[in-house]
C-alpha cells in the first residue's frame, strides 16, 4: 500500500467529524494544521475566552459598546433563550404574525389590484437581499414556489428596469417588501421610490402592495403607517443585518415563497445548541474558527475559496462575504490597538470553478485555502447513466474529490463541509453555522465582529459627494458654470465653487450628469480630464 495514502487516511480519520444531528460532517485532514493546534499555549485560552464571550452575548451582554446594544439573533430561532420574557414574547408574535400574513396572501385573503399575488419584489440591500436571495435560490422550485421572488438589491437603475421588464404586467399581483432596519439606508429608499414610481405609471396604488420590515419608530415605519401599507413587521435593534436571516427579514420571503419555516428555524436551532459545545473537537463552528486561525496565521493571511459542489448553494459564498468580512474586517481590535484584521471571501461553484480559476489555485500564489460544500444526495429521485454505470453526479462527486487532491499535491489546504442533502433543515443549520464560527473566530483575534464603522464612513463620503453634486446643479441652473467663457472645466468649477482640491470629485459627477439626459449639463468638449468643459444643458 502507498505509504502516502495510508498516513493521508490516518489523518483523514482523525480530522473527519459526523454531526448526525445536523446531517453534516466536517473534514480538516487536508488543512494541514498540526494535530495539537488547539491545545498550543497561544490558542487554546484564546478558544476559551471565545467560548466566555460567547456565552455572554447569547445571555444578553452589550455586544456592541460603540451603540450600546446586545446581539441576539441566536433568540430568534430559541425564543426562550431570550434575555427577558418581553422579547422570547416578541419573537413568537412576529413569526406568527408573519406566518398569518403569508396565509392570507396564499389563500387570495389578501391580493393585488390585478388580483391574487404571483410574485414578491423584495427590496433590500447588503443582509436585507443577501440572506434572503441565498435561502431563496437553495430551497426553490419553480413548480411548487407560491410566489416568485424578484429583488432590488442595489441602486442601479438599469438593474431595476430589468426586474420591472421582468414582471411587465404583473406588477399589480406583485407584493412589495421594504427591508431596511434603520429606515434610512439610500440604496433601499431609492428602489422604493422607484417601485412607487413603477406602480404609479401602471396606475396602480403603490401603497396596496407594500408591507415594511424595518425597526418600529424608524423613518420607514412611520411612512408605512401614514401611508396605511398593507402591513408592517419588525426588526429590533439588537438584530445585525448580516445576521437577520432568521427574522422577518428572512423569514417573511421564504414564507410567501412557500419554503418550510419549521425545517428552516430547526436547523439553525439545533446547530445553535450542538455549536455550543465547549469540547472543540465535538463542535463544527469551533473547528472552523480554529482552521481559519491556524490558515491565516491569527491575521486572515489567505483568502478563503467557497467552492460549493451543488447548484442551489451558488449565492453561498455571496451571502458568506458579507456575513464574515463585514464581521471580521477590523481596523481596530478590541483594545484600540491597530490590528487590520479581516478574511478574504470569494467563490462561485464547481465543477464550473474547475473551468475558471482553479489553475491558479493550484498552479498560482498559494495565498488561500478552499472550503469545499459536497451535498451527497444528487436530486430527489433517481439518475439516469450518462455513460457505463455512471451518473452526472458521480461526476460532479468525482470532479471534487480530484480538485481536492489535485491542490492537496500542491500543498494547498482545503476544508471539506459535507451536507447530506440541500434542505430548508440543512440550510438553517448552515446559517447557524458559519455565524457561530464568525463569532467564535473573532473571539479568537479578539475583535467586535459586530459594528462596521467603515460601511458608516463610506455612506458619509458618499453623502458629501452629494451634497458637491447638489451644489453643482445649483451653479448650472443659475447658468453660472464658471466666471469666464464656455463653459468651465473641472478645475475651475472646483475653484468657482470654493473647493479647489475637489476638481476630480468634479469631473466624475460631470462626467456622470452629462451621461443622462434630463440632469442639467452637457459636455462641451475636451479630450482629457483637464481640458473638458460642462455647461447647463
Amino acid at each position: 500500500m502507498d505509504a502516502n495514502k495510508t498516513e493521508l487516511w490516518r489523518r483523514f480519520q482523525r480530522g473527519y467529524t459526523e454531526f448526525d444531528e445536523l446531517g453534516l460532517a466536517l473534514d480538516l485532514s487536508r488543512a494541514q494544521l498540526a494535530d495539537d493546534y488547539a491545545e498550543r499555549a497561544d490558542v487554546g485560552p484564546k478558544l476559551k475566552g471565545a467560548f466566555a464571550a460567547m456565552a455572554r452575548l447569547e445571555a444578553g451582554d452589550i455586544a456592541n459598546p460603540d451603540e450600546g446594544r446586545q446581539v441576539g439573533h441566536y433568540w430568534l430561532r430559541d425564543p426562550e433563550r431570550a434575555p427577558n420574557p418581553a422579547t422570547g414574547q416578541a419573537i413568537r408574535q412576529a413569526i406568527a404574525e408573519l406566518r398569518h400574513f403569508a396565509g392570507q396572501v396564499h389563500r387570495a385573503e389578501t391580493i393585488g389590484q390585478s388580483g391574487p399575488f404571483q410574485h414578491a419584489l423584495v427590496i433590500g440591500i447588503g443582509g436585507s437581499a443577501l440572506g434572503p436571495q441565498f435561502v431563496s435560490h437553495a430551497l426553490g422550485d419553480p413548480l411548487r414556489d407560491k410566489l416568485r421572488l424578484h429583488f432590488f438589491d442595489n441602486t442601479d437603475p438599469d438593474g431595476m428596469d430589468r426586474v420591472l421588464a421582468g414582471l411587465g404586467a404583473a406588477l399589480g399581483q406583485t407584493l412589495c417588501l421594504v427591508i431596511s432596519k434603520s429606515g434610512g439606508t439610500k440604496e433601499t429608499e431609492n428602489g422604493m421610490r422607484e417601485a412607487k414610481v413603477a406602480y404609479e405609471r401602471a396606475r396602480l396604488d403603490f401603497e396596496r402592495h407594500a408591507v415594511a420590515i424595518t425597526m418600529p419608530g424608524s423613518q420607514l415605519d412611520r411612512l408605512a403607517e401614514q401611508a396605511q401599507w398593507l402591513r408592517r413587521f419588525p426588526i429590533w435593534d439588537w438584530v445585525g443585518g448580516r445576521t437577520s436571516q432568521t427574522s422577518a427579514v428572512g423569514l417573511l420571503p421564504a414564507a410567501l415563497q412557500g419554503l418550510d419555516l419549521d425545517a428552516l428555524l430547526a436547523g439553525a436551532r439545533a446547530c445553535d445548541a450542538v455549536t455550543r459545545r465547549p469540547d472543540w473537537t465535538q463542535n463544527p463552528a469551533a473547528q472552523l474558527a480554529l482552521a481559519w486561525h491556524g490558515l491565516g496565521n491569527g491575521r486572515g493571511d489567505k483568502a478563503m475559496v467557497v467552492l460549493p459542489y451543488k447548484d442551489r448553494l451558488e449565492l453561498l459564498a455571496r451571502y458568506l462575504q458579507q456575513l464574515v468580512m463585514e464581521s471580521l474586517g477590523k481596523e481596530r481590535d478590541l483594545d484600540g490597538a491597530v490590528v487590520h484584521q479581516g478574511l478574504t471571501v470569494y467563490g462561485n461553484k464547481g465543477s464550473t470553478d474547475q473551468h475558471a480559476y482553479v489553475q491558479q489555485l493550484r498552479d498560482g500564489p498559494a495565498n488561500f485555502f478552499v472550503l469545499f460544500l459536497e451535498v451527497l444526495r444528487d436530486r430527489s429521485g433517481e439518475s439516469p447513466l450518462v455513460g457505463p454505470g455512471v451518473t452526472s453526479g458521480d461526476y460532479l462527486s468525482g470532479f471534487l474529490q480530484g480538485t481536492r487532491a489535485a491542490l492537496y499535491e500542491k500543498g494547498r489546504p482545503s476544508l471539506t463541509l459535507t451536507l447530506r442533502e440541500v434542505s430548508a433543515f440543512s440550510v438553517g443549520a448552515l446559517i447557524a453555522l458559519f455565524e457561530r464560527a464568525v463569532g467564535l473566530y473573532a473571539g479568537l483575534i479578539h475583535i467586535n465582529a459586530y459594528h462596521q464603522p467603515g460601511v458608516q464612513a463610506g455612506k458619509e463620503a458618499a453623502e458629501a459627494i452629494l451634497r458637491l453634486q447638489q451644489r453643482i446643479l445649483d451653479r448650472f441652473a443659475a447658468g453660472q458654470p464658471a466666471r469666464n467663457g464656455p463653459g468651465a472645466t473641472a478645475a475651475e468649477l472646483a475653484q468657482a465653487l470654493g473647493v479647489p482640491d475637489e476638481a476630480e470629485g468634479v469631473f466624475k459627477i460631470c462626467q456622470h450628469l452629462a451621461a443622462n439626459p434630463g440632469r442639467g449639463v452637457k459636455r462641451l468638449g475636451g479630450k482629457s480630464a483637464a481640458n473638458a468643459r460642462y455647461a447647463p444643458e
